[in-house]
């Protein structure tokens, strides 16, 4: 099981069409910081209709799109 699988289900299950979250709300969700092994992850959202719309290093937010 992937480390980010509680977050895919997590996204599937309170998500409509978008929604945008902090990386501290992503790592409460996940119980533990989030890093660069995301990239290599978030492919795994597609299994649940999801992407990842936008990483703000800046604001330092995800942004999650139905596709």
């Amino acid at each position: 099981m992937s480390k980010y699988k509680p977050l895919w289900i997590w996204i599937n299950e309170n998500c409509t069409d978008s929604i945008k979250l902090s990386y501290s709300e992503i790592e409460g969700i996940l119980g533990f910081p989030i890093d660069h092994s995301f990239l290599t992850y978030k492919k795994e959202l597609n299994e649940y209709g999801f992407k990842v719309g936008k990483i703000s290093m800046k604001e330092q937010t995800v942004s999650f799109e139905r596709e």
